[in-house]
């Protein structure tokens, strides 16, 4: 039975145990990762490159590289900001020189991107 080094762990026991602590692991700190996507990724292909394995094996690995992806994924989906852009007011209807400051100042932000 092939021994996952430096762990004195089976292959299995060593799968095993990244699937049991890794999805918890990326969102255990206040929701942010204490072990980051690229620590799990890098272990998971370590193991696919150095050790010959099974089908079932390689199953498990290729189904743990896809929990990865859609954590990422849904990371950077909820770091990317909503509609930032605003929008026109059009014309505004006040007399006086307040309301041509202000029409100046929403067209100052609606223009810059």
């Amino acid at each position: 039975m092939a021994r996952s080094r430096g762990y004195g762990m089976t292959m299995d026991e060593d799968i095993a145990h990244v699937a049991r602590v890794m999805v918890p692991s990326l969102s255990a700190f206040r929701g942010e990762p204490v072990l980051q996507p690229a620590y799990w990724r890098r272990r998971l292909q370590r193991i696919q490159s150095e050790f010959r394995l099974t089908e079932t094996q390689t199953l498990q690995i290729q189904h743990l590289l896809g929990d990865l992806d859609r954590f990422e994924a849904e990371s950077l989906a909820k770091k990317q900001p909503t509609d930032t852009h605003i929008r026109s007011l059009g014309p505004l209807t006040q007399c006086g020189d307040e309301t041509s400051e202000l029409t100046r100042y929403v067209q100052r932000l609606t223009t810059t991107d």
